[in-house]
């Protein structure tokens, strides 16, 4: 693209691109822009698309191509003006065009918000604690009573409701003496304990036996779903019906097995916890290592962060939430209709989070441009073919799907900026 262009920084992120394209280009654009137009034009005289160019800019004036021009000719230029100004816009541009004749040079100004300079704290020699990796035999024996109460069975019992319990009731909810839709209920099995039910319902049938009647007083939250009820106080006329306990098995063999096939017996079944457990603290430990290092080098660096970045990332986000709802079986409008939010609520609940992440992220670029870090051929190489047997695809098809190496590329930049800051800390 042939044309002039000027670059002033202002205050904070912001600045001015004024471009000069010439009018060479401009001709060129009005050329594109007539052949677009003129398909559409129906004359007496002339087959469609066939109108001489003179007579359609006497008929309707050359201006009526301008705007069809400027779409064509604009996005090139401004992208061009990007790279010769050596800029790093992240967001849209406000884009003004000063002038525009035929015959004459175009020129427009763009009001551009630039990726923010990076003033890095302390990153090298920062302090840590590394979290403990022992695994003890009281932690083995809290995951085998896990698996006893996910296998036990319940039996019915004439005891008084105990915590944990599973107590089979009918129920019928009332807010100022009028019963409410959708508050009443026939055979219920409720778990005591599980907090399945509003907070304070399940503590106050702890100590009811099978046939006793009992009114259970609960305030709704504030926040509850239905607005109708949110904050009321309510009475819950209870029947318990049938108590049912947990029966436990036994810490044997059998019960080994049925935890875990491959295992011969309860001996090889803590074994194998420990080991798998070790496993576990051993990544916890690792990951957590490299998150406090990042959030402490990012909290250390001082940085004007643009709104629009953090918007961006907030809509990232919302993004895959969605996802991850949709994997669920759910989707956004349904979550706002239970949780009781909208999405402006829950923007506002990302954004705090949003504004970190970006932060993380433009301190590790920052780090990694001062200590000249890059991912080496050989690196991308690398994880192209872990990825390919990890997806069973050819290396062609995966960097198809990749659209090409630059993401992958920057994302292992980022990964050896952040062992960089490992091999650099002072770890307790």
């Amino acid at each position: 693209m042939d044309q002039t262009v000027k670059w002033e920084k202002q205050e904070g992120n912001n600045g001015l691109l004024t471009v000069e394209v010439t009018a060479e280009e401009v001709a060129k654009g009005l050329d594109q822009a007539f052949k677009k137009v003129v398909k559409q034009i129906n004359v007496p005289g002339f087959r469609k698309g066939k109108m001489p160019r003179q007579m359609f800019e006497k008929m309707y004036g050359v201006e009526s191509l301008f705007q069809d021009a400027l779409d064509i000719i604009l996005p090139h230029a401004y992208g061009h003006a990007v790279e010769d100004a050596g800029i790093d816009p992240v967001d849209q541009p406000e884009i003004d065009v000063v002038t525009m004749e035929k015959g004459q040079p175009l020129v427009f100004t763009a009001k551009v918000v630039v990726k923010p300079e990076v003033t890095l704290g302390d990153y090298k020699g920062l302090e840590v604690t590394k979290l403990e990796e022992t695994v003890t035999d009281e932690e083995i024996d809290e995951q085998l009573k896990s698996n006893q109460t996910r296998l036990a069975e319940l039996v019915v019992k004439e005891d008084a409701i105990i915590d944990g319990d599973t107590a089979v009731i009918d129920f019928e909810g009332f807010v100022d003496g009028e019963a409410f839709e959708g508050g009443a209920g026939t055979d219920y099995p409720l778990e005591i304990g599980s907090n399945s039910f509003i907070p304070g319902f399940e503590e106050q049938l702890v100590g009811a036996k099978t046939g006793d009647a009992k009114d259970v007083e609960v305030t709704f939250p504030e926040e509850y779903h239905a607005a109708e009820l949110a904050g009321k106080s309510a009475t819950f006329k209870v029947t318990v019906k049938e108590v049912k306990g947990k029966e436990l098995p036994e810490l044997n063999d059998d019960f080994a097995k049925e935890v875990d096939a491959e295992v011969e017996g309860i001996d090889a079944l803590r074994t194998k916890l420990k080991e798998a457990t070790a496993e576990e603290k051993k990544q916890l430990a690792a990951q957590t290592l490299r998150d406090t290092l990042v959030e402490a080098a990012a909290e250390n660096a001082t940085i004007d962060i643009p709104e629009a970045m953090i918007k961006s990332e907030t809509d990232r986000m919302l993004q895959e939430f969605g996802q991850r709802l949709e994997q669920q079986g759910m989707n956004l409008d349904l979550y706002y209709q239970f949780s009781g939010q909208d999405e402006e609520a829950l923007r506002t609940q990302m954004t705090e989070d949003a504004k970190s992440r970006v932060k993380v992220s433009l301190t590790l670029e920052a780090i990694a441009k001062e200590e000249k870090i890059e991912a080496s051929e050989e690196d991308i190489d690398a994880e192209l073919e872990k990825m390919s047997a990890q997806f069973n695809m050819k290396l062609e098809d995966i960097k198809r799907a990749l659209g090409g190496t630059d993401v992958l590329a920057n994302d292992l930049r980022f990964q050896k900026t952040v062992e960089f800051l490992v091999e650099n800390a002072k770890i307790s």
